[in-house]
């Protein structure tokens, strides 16, 4: 087994090597980059910490440093205002940040987000709390569980649900990426519809009134006003059943699902589709 020490388990990176020692690595395992410079006193006081901590995770994860003098196109790329400044990689995207030398405990803390140790319980109470005071900080931590253990369907439906109500189209990919045979692929499957709904275009030109209708809710709900998108679902089901083969019905089914089944919308919306179906 390879023995890292603290020479070997840093990179130094410029910008001829950026994308492959950063990004294209960032799809096997975490990269951590230190963008840093050698007038800058704080960056000597954190750089050997970070440097000590990855040869002590024995290749878990990857460190690279940039020197910001040498590769300000990058430093700009990234909007690094100040140093230190350390940014987490995680398949091509950045996951978590800091600025400034903290003490090794509070590096390690970081670090536990998303690359040392076991996988993180992401069903805890807080971490779901966190969706709504802090997504971007729920996110973050949702992608490191799926690093460190890409089969397990529970992050992957966990995000793929928070990116689906924020309208962002990576949604598709992350839920399609529950594997079968995970017990959360059916209901992963189950949300793939409304990425589609989501991705509708504004109303088109000579529309029917049903199409109107679909589309209209569609901007309703990627603007996350989920009432009146639900309200126009609810019309359309009553108006038009059949309108893209029951589509304004599995749309709803779709949207409580994402919504979850504690949330007040969605209790009130199956209970108001079952009387309109029944």
């Amino acid at each position: 087994m390879t023995q890292y020490t603290a020479a070997s388990a840093v990179m130094d990176v410029s910008e001829a090597t950026f994308q492959r020692d950063v990004i294209d690595r960032s799809h096997q395992q975490p990269v951590v980059i230190d963008f840093w410079a050698p007038w800058c006193g704080p960056c000597r006081t954190l750089g050997p910490i970070l440097e000590r901590l990855a040869a002590e995770a024995n290749g878990a994860w990857t460190l690279v440093k940039i020197n910001v003098d040498e590769n300000p196109r990058l430093s700009q790329a990234f909007r690094v205002q100040s140093i230190p400044a350390v940014m987490a990689l995680h398949a091509g995207k950045l996951v978590d940040q800091f600025m400034g030398a903290l003490p090794e405990p509070k590096v390690r803390e970081w670090l536990q987000r998303f690359v040392v140790g076991a996988a993180p319980q992401i069903i805890e109470e807080d971490l779901q709390a966190m969706e709504q005071s802090n997504p971007q900080e729920a996110a973050a931590r949702y992608r490191a569980a799926i690093a460190q253990n890409p089969t397990d369907g529970e992050p992957r439906l966990k995000l793929g649900r928070m990116l689906l109500l924020a309208g962002d189209p990576e949604a598709a990919s992350v839920l399609g990426g529950v594997v079968a045979g995970s017990p959360h692929y059916r209901e992963a499957q189950a949300l793939l519809p409304l990425s589609a709904f989501l991705a509708l275009p504004a109303v088109p030109a000579g529309a029917s009134d049903s199409a109107a209708r679909f589309h209209a809710a569609a901007q309703q709900a990627r603007a996350q006003e989920y009432g009146p998108a639900i309200e126009t679902l609810l019309e359309l089901v009553a108006r038009d059943r059949a309108y893209g083969d029951d589509g304004a019905r599995k749309t709803l089914l779709a949207l409580f699902a994402a919504l979850g089944d504690e949330h007040a919308l969605a209790q009130s919306g199956r209970k108001r589709l079952a009387n309109a179906l029944f």
